[in-house]
């Protein structure tokens, strides 16, 4: 099975929710697994460690899963327009993978929910795409051939799959959303497996 990694940070739900609509687009194509690792808080407390397994939902990414994984797929919360902490505390850990090269000419892609419509969507996609093109990724976006791209009054970019929380935090992701995120796992699940078979 091609192993294509979905990691996330998720603070209210969304963006996890997002990271299961997208592992069912991988899993839609025939001999990929979606794989996905979550990241564990920032804590404000120096020294503070965390168990090396969450006490509920999806397990922490490994070194190891990066290695083994044929696609990444990764997410976060806008936090002023810019990925949240958690997630590039992680990033900032992995020299060890950009010094040997594990991610290098494998298929990405990122996503991302925020609070408002105009609250930093692709510039939050964009600076996840940065540590990724530094691994050597080949980055890829949501092509306008995705018909909810033109109609969707929420979230979806070209940059990436996105999504509208609302100002209240509690709206849910709508169809256009949710098919986007299918569509970009269909998406990076096939190139990896083209390029797995070449």
């Amino acid at each position: 099975m091609i192993k294509i990694l979905i990691l996330y940070y998720s603070r209210s739900g969304h963006v996890k929710a997002m990271a299961e609509q997208i592992s069912r687009g991988v899993e839609s194509v025939s001999g990929c697994e979606a794989l996905i690792r979550t990241v564990p808080p920032v804590s404000t407390v120096c020294e503070a460690t965390e168990d090396t397994i969450p006490s509920e939902g999806h397990l922490y990414v490994s070194h190891a899963d990066l290695k083994n994984c044929a696609g990444l797929i990764m997410g976060s919360p806008t936090r002023f327009g810019n990925m949240a902490a958690p997630l590039k505390y992680f990033i900032d850990s992995t020299s060890d993978s950009w010094l040997s090269g594990v991610l290098a000419g494998k298929p990405a892609a990122v996503f991302t929910s925020t609070g408002s419509l105009h609250g930093g969507q692709e510039s939050t996609l964009l600076s996840m795409m940065l540590p990724l093109f530094h691994h050597g990724m080949l980055l890829m976006g949501l092509p306008y051939s995705e018909p909810e791209l033109m109609t969707t009054e929420t979230g979806g970019t070209p940059y990436g799959a996105s999504h509208l929380a609302g100002a209240d935090n509690k709206r849910t992701l709508d169809d256009n959303e949710a098919k986007l995120c299918k569509a970009m796992g269909h998406r990076i699940a096939t190139t990896a497996k083209k390029l797995h078979e070449s």
